[in-house]
Order: C-alpha cells, then structure tokens, then sequence
C-alpha cells in the first residue's frame, strides 16, 4: 500500500499528521452533509408538529363556535324567568331555557347568567320577578334558596368588578333583583331541615352621585387593553364609583399579575413566523392560515314579548291552587349585538352583548369559571393529543399568560411560566369574540423525525468506520515504517552475516594455498572453513526459506516420522556446531516418547532446530555455564513437546511476544553485541505454524526455554 520509498523518508510523526489532514478532509464535508440531512429532518418533524397545534387550534375554534352558535341564538326574552311561548295573544307564558337549575351550560364553566339594565340594575333569569311567589312558577323554597345564593354571587363578581353599581350590605342577606314597579317582597325558605332562613326581594338604592351609565361604559371598557382599563377603573374609584369595590379590585389586579407574553424566553424569529394574525369578525373572507371561514357576526333585530306585570293570587282565590293573574304582555323590537368577550380582573371570563330596547341599551351575558372553561375547552383537548408528549401549552389573554398547560409527561396544572422556556412552536389568537385568547406551543422535548433514526445508525456506522478506517491505516502505515526500517536493519547484518564468513574462509584459504601452514595448521584450518562454509549455508537458508514465504510459496514434504529417528537426525547436524562454540550439549527424552510418531517435514524441523541452538548459543555466549539441553516429552493430551534451554539472561517479558516477529531485534544496529539478522525467531514460528504446531517461550531461572509442540499421530 505504501511504497519502500515513500516509507524510507516518513516517521511516525509525519504519518500521523498526514492521515489526520485525510480524516479531517473527509470528516467535515460528511459531517456537514450528517448535520444538513438532520436539520432537514428536524424542521420536517418541526413542521408536522406545527400542523398538529394548528389543527387543535382550528379544532378548539371549531368547538367553540358551535358553542358560541347556541349562545347568539339566545333571543333577548331568554334572560328573563318567564318568556312568553308562541303567539303573544294566545298569552301562555312558560319559563325560560335560561332559568333551568342547574345552569343551562351552553358554554362549558357557564357559572350563570345575567342582565344589566340601562341604570346597572343587576337582573338574572334564575330568579322569577320581585313580586313572584316561588310556588305560583313552580320553585320550592329549599331550590329557591339554593337559586338566591347562586345569584348573590353572580351580582358579587359583577359588583367586584364595577360591572354593576348594587353593593350588599355585610353580614346580611339582600336582595338579587329588583326595580321601582315592585315593592319589596318577604318569604321563608326551608334551606335544611334545622334550618330555615328569610330572604327579601327589594330595589336596590341608588346613589345620587352615582352617574346613570356609569355601568355600561365599564362594559365598553372590558375590550380595551388591560393596562388602559385599569387606569380608567382607577380613576372611576377616584371619582366615588363604587370606592369600596374599586379598591379591592386594583389590589387584587396588582396581586395576581400574571406573566407577559414578551416575559418567555421563545426564540424570536419564529415567534414572528408562528403569529396567526387575529381574525377580524367582520372580515370572513381573509380566514386565518389552515382556518375555515367562520360564519359573518353581525347585528339582528329581533320581534320579542315580555309579561309586564304578574301578580300572584292568593290560595282562596285560585281555590287552593297557585296560578297568575292579570298577565299583560308587552311586545317590542330589539336592536342585539354580536357577544363580546373579556376576561375580568377577579379571574372570571364574560361573554356579553349589548341590546337596545325602546332607545335603551342593556347587557347581558354569562359569567364563565376560567379554570373549569379552559379544562373542558382546551386542558382536555391539548392532552389527548401527540402534542402534549412534546410541548407544554401557554393560554394568554392581551398578552398576559393566564395558565400554562404541561403535557402528560407533567400532570401538573396550571405551571409556571418558566416551563415555557424553549422554542416556539405555534401561536395563535381563537376566533372573534374570543380572540382575546391567544394559544402559545412551546417545545420541550421535540421527537425524531421518521427517518432520524436510519440516520443515527448511519451517522454512527460511518464514525466508527473512519476511526477504524484511519485507525487501521495508521497502524498499517506505522508497521511499514517499521518493515522499512527493519528491512534496512536486516541489509545491514546480512550484509555483516556473509562478509564475516566470507572473509574467514578466503583467508585461511590464502594461507593454505601460499603454504604458510603446517599439517597441524592446515587441519585447523580446514575446521574453520568448514565451520563458516556451514555458517554460511544457515545463513543464506533461512534467507531463502523467507522468500519462500514472503511470496506464499512455501513446500513442505509431510510425512510420519519417529520421534526417535528426528532427535538422533538433530543431534549429528548440531553436535559440531555445539561445541565448537565451546558449549556443553544435553539430550533428554522419555522412553515412550521414542515410540511416538509425529507428521511433519523433517529439513524444516532440522531447520527450525538449528535456529534455536544457534539463538541460544549467540544470547547465552557470555553464561557461566554453557550448556545447551534439549528434551523431548509426551504430554496428556497426545502432542509431543521439544524443548531447547541455555543458561543465558533470558528473555524480557515486554519482549517475548515481539522475538518472533520478523526483522525484530532487541538490541540497536549501532549498540548491538551479538550477531544475527532478527529472521532466525520468525522463520521459527512461521515454520512451526505452518506445520500445525506451536513455539512457546518461558524463563527459567537462568536462561530461557523454547517449547516446540506437535500433535501425535
């Protein structure tokens, strides 16, 4: 892969800072490329969570107009007790659906409704007219207590938020309803049976400095923005409207501000895009993006008939039966507006509209719990859906939150603020005349996208292959560097290696040719050139038994041989060599071990012994004791175990698993003290594997041994 020249001039420094400018080269552009693609699928799944919080919001418009459809029908008549049924000449009177107890809830958290007339006189259609016997419309006096208190505080949420100029005196009950054509009317109502209370219908007082539409202009007031409202109520407490109230309602608004809109940390830019601008209630044809065009509000005139007067008879009269009398039926047209809505500083929501009557203008409206309203118009809606696993749902009202909606993975309502800290998913303001109310989805936790986990898998797959890839690379390129340099080590000696026998055998063969020697000499001489001729010839054999293998072209000859005959083959190829070194030689076998039979090829084996007995003697040159032992053993289980030791220093443990690597030497070319060319260990073990066996190397205390196992025949 990496060529001898490319290698000769590269270190590990330069190698490593070249793959890492090829890692960085190919690892931006695929991490620019990773990150693109999960944006992409981030903003897809971004956007099909927005469609989800658009469609609940279109599905909470929808809800609420059908809803808002009952409550415009209502006619003007219905927020009286008794509504005159069909023809006004036939009059038949009936009560009005307005009247039921329980509360008709045509809008969910419907606590009750209401009429203010045109001097803020306080009137509701639970109660029939001051006047009215319970019994003669068919209300018992337990119910008609019951009825009386749900009045009382209707009037004192109104009262509390100077929607009507009435006040209850404390401590006592008072009248709900009443005006100047009737006088005060007394009655026992049987609350419990240990108890029974007196309630009194009677007009209410007015106050002289009290102005006549002081009221009504509270109600035009309701839309404006709260920090404006609030300054106009301040200022009609200051003026001596209705003080007491005033005071207690700006204390409570100062209490229980609640956070802006501009207060949550949203991102910004996609709040700007998230807007969905108010739909303007005379404006059907340019609906909001993905709304439906929602039906024109407008204003009707309507036919409408009311009982002027009831007076109830007595028992004797109506012969034991309670009915009414002089019934007088008044008709007349009616000028209704469209519903407006606000939510009113004591934390209740209004629905009302105006209705002008005989040159009049009159409210009425109904009076909505906020919690219980936004549980069944939206908490529920919200929670059933995939939306609440992943964002949390901010309803604000002109810019103020007045409840935040956790999701299922936090039942906690309402939550603070602060869980809405995150990225903006969708806002929008409902549908005229709620369009006060603007929903806020805010993402905690934002699911994958379809294909996000293909790519994590992917992403993660790639990672690992390029810090493998460069990895492997950089090891590979590293034992190059490391084969180069071994390869030029290995020149060096075998150059070293065939120089010295060499020149030993062309000297003393000078000697012997010019006749310097006598018979004596000449022998010696002989031995000496013997000896580096058969140096030589293990040199240049395990040169050419490596090339042998570099280039896969290994031949073995396998076949059985007795233990027997390979030790007795060994010991007269290296007995010369042994102690003309000056080394003692040992052998050492178990007399079974002779009758084994092992299947190898018989040259290798001499080969990879001669190896040993040479390494040994080269290591082990310097031992006060040089001796050379080799044993033959038969272990358990069937193999046959020859092993060669020497009296040497041994071998390092960090270097035992490296000897047999090829070109390795443990000593420096230019501090080394022994000869060799670091191939003698490798062909060993490349020798042994490849004829199914293993070499091993254990230190003893002195020396080292080499364990060569072959498995028996």
């Amino acid at each position: 892969m990496f060529s001898k020249g490319l290698m000769k001039d590269f270190n590990p420094q330069r190698l490593k800072s070249l793959l890492v400018v090829f890692f960085l080269a190919l690892a931006i552009p695929t991490g620019v490329l990773i990150w693109q693609a999960y944006n992409q699928l981030k903003w897809e799944a971004f956007y099909q969570h927005r469609n989800m919080a658009e469609e609940l919001t279109n599905r909470i418009d929808v809800s609420l107009n059908d809803k808002l459809n009952t409550v415009e029908a209502r006619s003007f008549t219905d927020y009286a007790f008794l509504v005159v049924s069909g023809d006004p000449a036939a009059n038949f009177l009936q009560r009005s659906p307005l009247s039921n107890y329980p509360v008709t809830q045509d809008m969910p958290g419907v606590v009750g409704y209401f009429q203010v007339g045109a001097k803020g006189e306080f009137s509701t259609p639970l109660l029939p007219e001051p006047g009215t016997s319970p019994q003669a419309v068919g209300i018992s006096q337990a119910e008609f207590a019951q009825r009386t208190q749900l009045a009382q505080e209707i009037q004192q949420v109104l009262a509390k938020n100077q929607l009507v100029r009435s006040r209850l005196d404390a401590g006592r009950r008072r009248a709900v309803t009443a005006t100047p054509a009737f006088p005060a009317t007394t009655f026992e109502a049987e609350v419990d049976k240990d108890r029974t209370d007196r309630f009194t219908i009677a007009p209410v007082k007015q106050s002289a400095a009290n102005n006549e539409d002081y009221s009504q202009q509270i109600f035009d007031q309701l839309n404006q923005p709260r920090d404006l409202r609030q300054a106009n109520t301040a200022i009609g407490s200051i003026t001596g409207f209705d003080d007491e109230l005033g005071e207690a309602s700006m204390e409570e608004q100062r209490s229980s501000a609640k956070s802006k809109v501009a207060d949550l940390k949203l991102d910004a830019v996609l709040q700007k895009k998230s807007e969905v601008p108010v739909r303007k209630e005379l404006l059907p044809q340019a609906p909001a993006s993905g709304r439906g065009i929602l039906p024109v509000r407008a204003k009707r005139i309507e036919q409408s008939a009311l009982p002027e007067a009831i007076q109830p008879q007595t028992a004797e009269e109506a012969g034991g039966k309670a009915g009414l009398a002089d019934l007088r039926i008044s008709t007349f047209e009616s000028e209704v507006d469209p519903f407006e809505f606000s939510l009113l500083d004591s934390g209740h929501l209004v629905l009302f509209r105006k209705v002008w009557r005989n040159g009049e203008r009159q409210i009425q409206g109904l009076l909505i719990d906020q919690q219980r309203f936004l549980n069944a118009v939206i908490v529920e809606t919200f929670r059933s859906t995939a939306l609440s696993a992943m964002s949390t749902l901010a309803v604000a009202y002109q810019d103020k939150v007045i409840a935040t909606i956790a999701g299922r993975m936090n039942s906690s309502y309402p939550a603070s603020a602060a869980q809405l800290d995150g990225t903006l998913l969708y806002q929008s303001h409902l549908a005229a005349p709620l369009g006060g109310l603007q929903l806020i989805f805010s993402i905690d936790r934002l699911p994958p996208g379809p294909g996000a986990r293909v790519l994590a898998w992917t992403t993660m797959v790639i990672a690992l292959v390029f810090l493998g890839g460069f990895y492997a690379l950089y090891r590979m390129g590293l034992s190059q560097i490391n084969l180069a340099r071994q390869q030029q080590d290995f020149v060096s000696a075998v150059s070293h290696e065939l120089k010295t026998p060499l020149t030993s055998i062309r000297m003393y063969g000078e000697m012997l040719k010019e006749g310097w020697a006598d018979e004596a000499k000449r022998q010696q001489y002989y031995g000496y050139i013997h000896d580096e001729a058969e140096r030589l010839t293990r040199l240049i054999s395990n040169v050419l038994q490596l090339a042998k293998i570099t280039r896969n072209e290994p031949q073995f000859d396998m076949k059985p041989h007795p233990v027997s005959e390979l030790m007795s083959q060994i010991e007269s190829k290296i007995i010369n060599q042994v102690e003309s070194a000056g080394f003692e030689l040992a052998f050492e076998r178990d007399p079974d071990t002779d009758k084994a039979t092992i299947e190898i090829d018989d040259d290798c084996f001499a080969q990879i012994v001669i190896n040993l007995v040479d390494n040994a003697i080269k290591f082990s040159r310097d031992a006060a004791r040089k001796r050379i032992e080799i044993r033959c053993t038969t272990s358990r289980d069937n193999t046959v175990t020859f092993a060669v030791r020497d009296y040497g220093p041994g071998v390092p443990k960090n270097q035992m698993k490296k000897i047999f690597k090829l070109f390795y030497r443990s000593e420096s070319e230019l501090t080394r003290e022994t000869v060799g060319t670091g191939i003698g260990l490798a062909i060993v073990h490349q020798l042994a594997t490849a004829m199914n066996g293993t070499v091993d190397v254990v230190n003893r205390d002195p020396g080292v041994e080499f364990k060569l196992s072959f498995s028996l025949v």
